[in-house]
């Protein structure tokens, strides 16, 4: 269930237009996204944190469709990745002009043992990393699967932890229970959540190698109820670990050593976590993105869509209904998926005074 490469095959912008030519105006998701007619435009927050919603951005063309969302990412060149319970694509790529590059789907699904609807039931996270060698990605496989890949940003898999057949230097066995996020501190180690599973916390280092586990289910410091997403936050004087304990409505804070600091309470089922401009953004799957500063005070409530029911959603674009994950590009642009049937990425630039 190893392969060089997850996505050895994609379809490049020339090939995904020509797809689209014979149906220009196909339906997409970005309908869910459109201001309601004579909106001129749709902003959510206020003062430093206002950004307007860029109504057009991350169609796809006919014959694809979102499933339910599962993670956003950027890297150095402002590339956005967006993965989803979709047969097709499994990931979308579109460049910072909001142009769709290339999708990733059969290949992915071939290159690990697994049909397309397989694939669309087990992609969770997926996380960038910047690293001395380069950046890199680590896809969050859940159950049955329960695996993690390292990879490069074409898809080449460098690592691959979890259930694996046999052990090489490339591939580890270990028992993930239902894995659902990855974190990598400044020194390289690397922190996995078993979210939908066991509740455990886990440290290896940059070479894989398992270092400390803490967790279990609980309402306790240091036990969880849901604990989808993990950061490393170097916002402070050290980097700390936070859990987003999602069921118990918390962050726990930890030191590198996984050793418990202090709980960060009042959100809504929180989901993980992106750094940007000084700040710690959380997407909540109870209907906003909250924003933290260096010493978790909260500095903003976005789109707060709370008793929003799903038929109000497409008449309400500066609301969120379940956002799931959250990235932030070079340009403090705000990318938000949600935990909907057709996912619902959107994009908000920021607002500058």
């Amino acid at each position: 269930m190893e392969s060089e490469y997850l996505f050895p095959r994609r379809m490049d912008r020339r090939q995904l237009m020509q797809w689209a030519a014979a149906g220009a105006a196909a339906v997409t998701m970005g309908q869910w996204a459109a201001a309601a007619p004579g909106d001129k435009s749709v902003k959510i927050g206020s003062g430093a944190m206002t950004f307007e919603l860029q109504p057009e951005w991350g169609t796809l063309p006919m014959g694809m469709k979102y499933g339910f969302g599962c993670a956003v990412v950027v890297d150095s060149q402002d590339r956005v990745y967006v993965t989803s319970r979709s047969t097709s694509p499994c990931v979308a790529v579109f460049d910072k002009e909001g142009k769709l590059l290339e999708t990733w789907s059969k290949d992915f699904a071939d290159s690990v043992g697994y049909t397309t609807q397989q694939v669309a039931s087990t992609a969770h996270g997926l996380y960038w990393s910047k690293e001395p060698e380069g950046e890199f990605f680590y896809f969050t496989e859940n159950a049955p699967g329960n695996r993690i890949y390292k990879t490069d940003l074409k898809g080449k898999v460098l690592y691959t932890l979890g259930s694996v057949k046999a052990e090489s230097s490339t591939s580890q066995k270990f028992k993930f229970d239902n894995p659902t996020d990855v974190a990598v501190a400044p020194n390289g180690d690397i922190y996995i959540v078993d979210g939908y599973g066991s509740q455990l916390v886990h440290r290896f280092d940059k070479n894989f190698k398992h270092l400390k586990t803490i967790g279990g289910k609980g309402t306790d410091h240091g036990k969880f109820n849901t604990c989808h997403g993990v950061w490393v936050s170097t916002l402070g004087s050290e980097p700390e670990v936070y859990i987003a304990d999602r069921a118990n409505n918390r962050l726990e804070v930890f030191s590198l050593d996984l050793e418990y600091k202090r709980t960060v309470p009042g959100f809504r089922l929180p989901c993980c976590f992106y750094q940007a401009d000084g700040h710690l953004f959380v997407p909540e799957l109870g209907s906003r993105v909250t924003v933290l500063d260096a010493k978790d005070k909260v500095v903003a409530h976005l789109g707060d869509g709370a008793g929003m029911k799903p038929a109000d959603i497409p008449n309400n674009p500066d609301k969120f209904s379940t956002p799931h994950a959250l990235t932030v590009d070079s340009k403090g642009n705000l990318y938000v998926i949600e935990w909907l049937p057709y996912g619902r990425p959107r994009k908000f630039a920021k607002v500058t005074a």
